[in-house]
């Protein structure tokens, strides 16, 4: 299993990642229904859903860097790079999500519980292996 050792229990960076990785869903959720009461007699619904995600990535990206993967310097390169594992990630669930709703015809709640289970191990190999991944050049 990806998030298991050996020993069959999570090390400190996957504790520390799964941390960190509620703390974003919070914040991401309440970024977006914040984001939707307050500027939704101005700006249409993608317009918000952008501005969401960007505050969102951005701050699981600091997150990530900070407080789980500790990396140093490289601030621009690396957060490009999260940004493309999200756009990857993004792309995944979409699928996911067509092909378990209407492909397997699942229940959205538990499609979507599948889905998040599935990215989350996704997100931690891309994060640990291309995000923040030291000597990597661009």
């Amino acid at each position: 299993m990806i998030l298991v050792k050996d020993t069959s229990v999570l090390n400190a960076k996957q504790v520390r990642y799964l941390l960190a990785g509620g703390w974003n869903s919070l914040f991401g959720y309440g970024m977006g229904v914040s984001l939707f009461y307050g500027l939704s007699h101005h700006l249409h619904i993608v317009v918000i859903g952008i501005l969401s995600n960007v505050f969102a990535i951005t701050m699981s990206f600091v997150t990530y860097k900070i407080f789980v993967f500790k990396t140093k310097g490289n601030w621009l390169h690396e957060y490009i790079r999260s940004c493309m594992v999200y756009a990857g990630i993004a792309l995944i669930s979409v699928v996911l999500l067509w092909l378990l709703v209407d492909g397997m015809h699942l229940q959205i709640w538990l499609a979507q519980g599948i889905v998040i289970v599935a990215t989350v191990a996704i997100s931690f190999i891309g994060h640990s292996r291309f995000t923040f991944r030291k000597n990597m050049n661009i």
